[in-house]
């Protein structure tokens, strides 16, 4: 039995780490977000904000980071393996900043499909600026708008994600990954 690979997506601040770390809570198979370690490993080499600064090489790891979670994925035996954020968010976030990509972006969307997909809408009353988030909430709105559109390109069906408690919106998610 192969796990069903289930994405949970959404721009920034809509609170895919706590449902995360929810489902983590509750012995779920998680595979977190890497692009907080690219940005943290950037800093390191005095590198404010490598997706500011060299998009590609930002994004370029990220694919070759998510390309390996997809696969990782597919060793799990649990029924379900959740990861924050997919492939098609790369492509997402280079077409919210404008930049060009190379075909083999597309190449890894349409090689490595996701079972599921569950987005996370901006969710003004809980957005929070940090150290490695800079987007404002408007530009969330945009992201999540490129998250729509990219996924929608690759023939995901999206499931949105009521707003609510942590623990609602992780029942939410598992209620309907079992009736899937």
């Amino acid at each position: 039995m192969n796990s069903k690979r289930i994405v949970i997506t959404g721009g920034p601040g809509t609170g895919k780490t706590s449902i995360i770390n929810e489902l983590i809570k509750r012995n779920f198979s998680c595979l977190e977000e890497i692009s907080r370690q690219v940005t943290l490993d950037a800093k390191k080499k005095g590198i404010s904000q490598l997706f500011l600064t060299d998009p590609l090489l930002f994004s370029d790891l990220l694919l070759e980071g998510r390309t390996k979670q997809f696969q990782q994925a597919g060793n799990y035996r649990e029924p379900y393996v959740f990861i924050d954020r997919g492939i098609p968010d790369v492509l997402a976030y280079m077409d919210y900043i404008g930049t060009k990509y190379p075909q083999r972006y597309d190449e890894a969307c349409k090689n490595h499909k996701y079972d599921h997909v569950f987005i996370l809408a901006p969710w003004q009353e809980i957005y929070v600026s940090d150290n490695e988030r800079y987007e404002s909430f408007d530009q969330a709105i945009e992201i999540h708008e490129h998250l729509l559109n990219t996924y929608s390109r690759f023939d995901y069906e999206l499931h949105d994600v009521p707003f609510g408690s942590v623990e609602d919106r992780t029942d939410f998610i598992l209620k309907i990954a079992e009736s899937l």
